[in-house]
């Protein structure tokens, strides 16, 4: 039996080696605007039943929400329906070794910050690590958000 330390840290492996694949992922299509860790594992914080909730931009959203063919190359074994909190729609899916991921899909919008929307605000206050901002938008929105200057 493993220590909670040794479960902890193979863990955070997990975690890391998934980010990684959805940054390569992500770094491979014109369309997406984005990618940020958000949540529990954004702000350190996270246990080892906490799911990863990963907010992925891109123009066109609906297409990742009208099927379920942009997941192959994550690693994800089953994803659910469709939900929306207004201006991103969530996708809870499960990987390889069972680890949950909620995938938010919004349009690059949703990181706007003339104003910044209040849910967006909340999400962002509460844990923003960016993976992936080619043209610097979750950054402006991170700053905005934390009062941090350019």
């Amino acid at each position: 039996m493993r220590d909670g330390r040794s479960e902890s840290s193979d863990h955070e492996q997990e975690v890391d080696g998934l980010l990684g694949s959805i940054v390569e992922w992500a770094a491979g299509r014109t369309h997406i605007e984005g990618v940020a860790l958000v949540g529990s594992w954004a702000r350190g914080s996270a246990r080892d039943d906490s799911d990863v909730d990963v907010v992925i931009l891109r123009t066109q959203p609906s297409l990742y929400l009208a099927n379920d063919d942009w997941s192959t190359g994550l690693g994800v074994r089953s994803l659910s329906r469709a939900v929306s909190w207004g201006a991103l729609t969530e996708r809870r899916a499960r990987v390889g070794s069972g680890l949950d991921v909620e995938f938010g899909i919004a349009m690059p919008s949703w990181a706007g910050i003339d104003p910044v929307d209040p849910g967006t605000r909340r999400v962002v206050a509460d844990g923003l690590r960016i993976l992936y901002d080619p043209r610097g938008i979750l950054a402006r929105l991170d700053r905005s958000v934390n009062e941090r200057p350019a």
